[in-house]
């Protein structure tokens, strides 16, 4: 009975080939909320930089229009540089390693030798692959949470600033009493925002002097009595007068007891 064998140059890329390819279905752009870990094939090959892209073409990350597949239909390896460098087109290439526990893998579009436009980024962490976010989404992500927390801050603050002060008035019956209520304060409160406005005019300290006026310049005098004007042309200040006119009005204006 003849045996059935597999193409070498399908089976050489793969050490975990059935003979049946799988069909090629271009993954998606926003696959980071899946991993990818395939336990069977971590216990029977060593996860190391010459396998590690087989195992990651075993993930729903994989496009099977790469450049890489190409060069695995051929034998080659599909990380070799010098025939990437040749091809253009979408292509992945192990950016950094430290194994066995490290790999990251980036996909990447060539145009030219020298020109290559990133795509994405995943990484295999400790046998399970991951998408890395991109990052527009982490400041995305990390803003939302900003601004989540700076409102949260912004309701607190202000649901204690009522407490601080609050009045209600209620009527009863045809008199319409007003009832007020004592202002409940809180000492802590209080005690915090006095803190608060300590620390700051320390870090402030005094405000500087104005600057000075420039020169021909002569500011408005505020406007003058007409004492102020008869004292000022006489040159001399006004004298306080030494007797009280409201404590000491004299004898003549206390009451006689009798």
């Amino acid at each position: 009975m003849a045996k059935a064998s597999v193409p070498q140059n399908l089976a050489a890329g793969n050490p975990n080939f059935d003979g049946n390819p799988p069909v090629p279905t271009p993954p998606g752009t926003d696959m980071t909320s899946i991993c990818f870990r395939d336990q069977l094939w971590l216990n029977t090959y060593p996860l190391d930089r010459n396998l590690v892209f087989d195992y990651f073409a075993l993930s729903p990350f994989y496009d099977w229009t790469c450049n890489n597949e190409q060069l695995r239909m051929n034998s080659i390896h599909p990380l070799d540089m010098t025939q990437l460098s040749k091809m253009t087109g979408i292509e992945y290439v192990l950016s950094e390693v430290m194994e066995p526990n490290l790999f990251v893998i980036r996909k990447q579009k060539r145009d030219s030798p020298e020109k290559v436009t990133p795509m994405l980024t995943y990484y295999a962490l400790d046998g399970s692959i991951y998408q890395a976010p991109q990052l527009c989404n982490v400041f995305a992500s990390r803003i939302g949470r900003s601004l989540y927390y700076i409102s949260k801050a912004f309701s607190t603050a202000a649901s204690k600033l009522e407490k601080v002060g609050y009045v209600e008035g209620e009527s009863e019956g045809a008199a319409a009493d007003l009832k007020t209520s004592k202002e409940t304060i809180d000492l802590k409160e209080v005690k915090r925002v006095d803190y608060i406005l300590a620390s700051l005019q320390r870090k402030l300290g005094p405000a500087p002097p104005p600057p000075p006026f420039p020169e021909g310049y002569n500011p408005p005098q505020p406007p003058e009595t007409e004492n102020g004007s008869e004292e000022q042309q006489q040159g001399t200040e006004p004298q306080l007068s030494a007797v009280d006119p409201i404590i000491d009005q004299g004898p003549s204006k206390r009451l006689r007891l009798e």
